[in-house]
């Protein structure tokens, strides 16, 4: 299930950040790739550590918190800090998949479910450089405006398109859902979002309390916490 999500931060939001990560010391993607990765990988990265990176990603995670389309699609347990890459000059990130397994700054593990792109340069300030993504139907090639997100199963190959004109700048991380299925997970957006439409065109209707019951029954016997 691929879900891409608008306006996760608003154009202000977006040009804050970017100042922000402009006046940053950027280093060698390279560097914090695994074995695979490193073989196909070529962009700059922000350290994880690094003050920018954190008041960055402070700005994102408020923002994540509050969109409700981000919430529902991908049901949350261990988010991942934000982290942050740069193509320009040709750079590109060849064909790969993400490793199953990342560690939170506490040293807790989590389980990849989702992964997450957050694009933060406007589409026409560059040229190449979308992601693509493989999934059952084939791939799909990913562009977004800037502030506009996409949610994505971790187990998908995917890659970045060479950066062939300007800059793109992008957040990047990955989350453990309460919902390990990538189907179950599916069924739960569908009808969360189905219950949602029900219920502003008409919210004494019956089903609507049916309905919101078997989603959290549901929820129950699949979520893992």
């Amino acid at each position: 299930m691929l879900v891409a999500i608008p306006d996760v931060l608003t154009a202000a939001q977006v040009a804050e950040t970017r100042k922000i990560l402009d006046a940053a010391e950027w280093v060698d993607g390279r560097i914090t790739a695994g074995h695979q990765g490193a073989h196909v990988k070529d962009n700059a990265q922000l350290p994880p550590g690094s003050p920018a990176a954190r008041q960055v990603g402070e700005i994102i995670n408020n923002a994540l918190r509050a969109n409700k389309l981000f919430m529902s699609a991908a049901l949350p347990l261990h988010v991942l800090p934000p982290m942050f890459n740069s193509y320009e000059g040709g750079q590109t990130f060849g064909t790969h998949i993400d490793g199953a397994i990342r560690v939170l700054p506490n040293g807790q593990r989590i389980r990849t479910d989702l992964s997450c792109t957050l694009f933060l340069s406007a589409p026409e300030d560059y040229d190449g450089g979308e992601l693509t993504i493989e999934d059952t139907y084939g791939s799909k090639t990913v562009k977004l405006p800037a502030g506009h997100l996409i949610l994505y199963p971790s187990t998908s190959l995917h890659q970045v398109t060479p950066v062939t004109r300007g800059r793109r700048v992008a957040s990047f991380f990955w989350l453990q859902s309460m919902v390990r299925d990538n189907g179950h997970r599916a069924i739960l957006y569908d009808m969360d979002v189905a219950i949602q439409r029900l219920g502003a065109e008409n919210p004494t209707h019956p089903s609507v309390i049916s309905l919101t019951g078997l989603y959290h029954n549901l929820l129950r016997q699949w979520a893992e916490l």
